[in-house]
């Protein structure tokens, strides 16, 4: 290439010297002066210097050009290394080469490092949109969901990209939860308003549009003022169900304790049985569509404002209710109370019109609480008080099965006779322990509520220590009359001694006969001693009075230890007075 540059030099030397020849030769023959001639050369060559400088001043103006393009194209591919962070491959450690070659070394450098730039800021631009657009949805924000993502191209690398890329992911499950808490409120709040009888399109909506249903679950807003508002809807839907509830359950209540005063029949029941099947139910438990709409509840006060009129009207029947169920528990409780005062009295404030009939009847229900509650702590002490009484039975049964002769004979039922009487022989050995049991628990509950415990008007403990006098002095009877039989037996021998044979059975049997009527007279036979047992009579009456003293009624049974068989042969068979000696 040297060599054609200088063939091309020495052309053109060549064509200079041909062209100053043709140019001496036109002045030859003009005749121009050789100072005109000076003149004319030394322009052309200031024209040749004028043209060589300005073409090297092109080349140096390129020079520069290309080496500013070359420092660009470092300072682009350092800002591009830096951005994207990472080393672009291929490019030489040492500058070397001509200016264009260096340019051409890095030139698809930079276009690739461009390319991947412009793919690494649509991904950076598709995550940022994303997030500003849950962003916006979570903090109701519609500005920033239509404007478009601001991205730092200062760094663009792959770090950066998957801190946006977690940050996307992490919104995007915020999201999904929080629609999933929208649909959950709004599940609820359908849920309640159909229990309460309430539009739920018109509830629903009026906390925001976009929950109608109308537009899709994923475009429902989840805002925190959406979800704000809907907890709150739900709690209030709540509160309502469960006010109009306790509502429901009162009126229930009312019907139901309405109906029962009146024995009102089981159709008419019927009717408002979807109020009455909730009157013991939770809340939760409430789920038929309409069971708490504000028209059922309004029907159910009408019904009890109905049966409030009727029941004004039949007020003395129903007071005469409620005071024979207060009866009743006395009754049962064995508490004597004057029945015909307490209902004279109530007929009374019925004619009289002082009292509103609603007091009275709550009044009444009152007495009956404290009835109840009072016939609850006398229960414990009444139970022992029938174990006693029956026992007491048991005694006075066996008295009489022992009085019998025939009772060892093999007569139809005499095993089960021997049966009882033997459990009536465990049960009356039973009664001392039962007594004492029953003065302790007696006075342990007159202590603790400063009464006195009555039995049908009649105080326990005086009943008790009647019962254990008339006991003490029944063990000194029996123990008297085996007394007197082992005085008769020791005579009887000491006249079989001198006399010579023993009465037989039917001689000793006659003499019994004959000589009855003593011990029926004074008093002292066995015969006599149910005159001084006390045994209850069927209306309960007892032979202690109110005050604790006695009279001549009947009283309760105590029967001590019933008197066998043999003793009570030795003593009607025994003589009036003993026998002279012969």
């Amino acid at each position: 290439m040297a060599v054609m540059d200088l063939k091309d030099l020495q052309q053109g030397e060549t064509n200079c010297a041909s062209l100053l020849q043709q140019l001496q030769k036109v002045w030859d023959e003009v005749g121009e002066s050789d100072e005109d001639r000076d003149k004319m050369l030394l322009q052309i060559e200031r024209e040749c210097l004028d043209v060589y400088k300005r073409k090297v001043d092109h080349a140096v103006k390129s020079r520069a050009e290309l080496l500013q393009a070359l420092a660009d194209a470092n300072v682009e591919l350092s800002s591009l290394q830096s951005a994207l962070g990472e080393r672009a491959v291929g490019i030489p450690e040492k500058t070397s080469g001509t200016i264009k070659e260096q340019l051409a070394a890095i030139w698809p450098i930079l276009e690739k490092l461009c390319e991947q730039k412009e793919e690494r800021l649509k991904e950076f631009s598709d995550v940022l949109s994303q997030i500003q657009r849950i962003c916006g949805e979570i903090a109701s924000k519609l500005n920033l969901i239509d404007q478009e993502p601001v991205v730092d191209e200062s760094d663009l690398s792959l770090k950066k990209l998957k801190e946006f890329q977690a940050q996307l992911q992490e919104l995007q499950k915020e999201k999904s939860d929080r629609l999933h808490k929208v649909l959950e409120f709004v599940s609820s709040v359908h849920d309640l308003c159909s229990v309460l009888g309430m539009n739920f399109l018109e509830t629903v909506t009026e906390v925001h549009p976009s929950l109608d249903g109308s537009s899709g679950a994923q475009v429902k807003s989840i805002s925190n003022d959406t979800l704000s508002r809907l907890a709150k809807t739900v709690l209030a839907l709540k509160e309502d169900k469960k006010e109009r509830l306790l509502k429901l359950q009162e009126l229930a209540a009312q019907l139901v304790d309405l109906w029962n005063l009146m024995d009102t029949p089981d159709e008419e029941r019927h009717l408002f049985d979807h109020v009455t099947c909730n009157i013991a139910a939770s809340v939760d438990e409430v789920t038929i569509p309409g069971a708490l709409a504000l028209d059922l509840i309004e029907q159910a006060e009408l019904e009890v404002e109905r049966l409030d009129q009727l029941k004004f009207s039949r007020m003395k029947e129903i007071a005469f209710k409620k005071q024979s169920e207060l009866e009743n528990i006395y009754s049962h409780a064995h508490i004597e109370i004057d029945t015909e005062a307490a209902r004279e009295k109530i007929l009374e404030l019925i004619d009289s019109g002082n009292v509103e009939p609603t007091e009275l009847i709550a009044d009444m229900d009152s007495q009956i609480i404290k009835a109840k509650e009072e016939a609850f702590s006398r229960k414990d002490i009444l139970d022992k008080v029938e174990k006693w009484m029956s026992a007491c039975e048991e005694e006075s049964w066996l008295e009489d099965y022992n009085r019998d002769e025939n009772r060892y004979n093999a007569s139809r039922g005499a095993h089960l006779n021997l049966k009882r009487a033997e459990k009536a022989r465990n049960l009356v050995n039973k009664i001392p322990a039962m007594v004492d049991t029953l003065v302790a628990r007696t006075r342990a509950w007159e202590e603790e509520r400063g009464l006195t415990f009555t039995y049908d008007g009649v105080p326990l403990l005086a009943m008790l220590d009647e019962y254990a006098m008339l006991r003490h002095e029944r063990e000194e009877e029996k123990r008297r009359l085996r007394d007197q039989k082992k005085f008769h037996e020791q005579m009887n021998t000491e006249q079989e001694t001198v006399f010579g044979a023993r009465p037989s059975p039917a001689s000793r049997s006659a003499s019994a006969k004959k000589t009855v009527v003593g011990p029926h007279t004074n008093g002292a036979g066995a015969n006599a001693t149910p005159t001084r047992r006390a045994s209850f009579s069927a209306s309960g009456v007892r032979s202690i009075n109110k005050d604790g003293k006695r009279d001549a009624r009947p009283v309760a049974p105590v029967n001590y230890v019933a008197i066998s068989k043999e003793d009570t042969a030795s003593y009607v068979s025994s003589p009036v007075s003993a026998p002279s000696t012969p």
